[in-house]
């Protein structure tokens, strides 16, 4: 049986940016895997993650939750890196 770790192993996403796709889109983890996990592999499609990512941390920051947008600002960050030229 897999777990949702393996799961994740298996995917070209982070745990933390899985999560981040699941709370932006307010919809299950495993839901925001597959979504993800789907948009990751175009170029497009990284541009939405991105997108939706860095709009999750502004809207933290703009609610006054700014430890959880540094952590989403992070997020962002690392995965900008892995997929370069994806900056919104």
């Amino acid at each position: 049986m897999l777990t949702l770790s393996d799961c994740i192993d298996f995917s070209d996403l982070t745990e933390e940016e899985v999560l981040a796709i699941a709370e932006c889109e307010h919809i299950p983890i495993v839901t925001a895997l597959e979504e993800g996990e789907c948009l990751v592999h175009t170029k497009h499609g990284r541009k939405q993650l991105a997108v939706m990512i860095k709009g999750q941390a502004e809207m933290c920051e703009r609610m006054g939750n700014t430890v959880h947008a540094e952590q989403l600002n992070r997020v962002y960050d690392t995965f900008i890196k892995r997929f370069d030229k994806v900056k919104t």
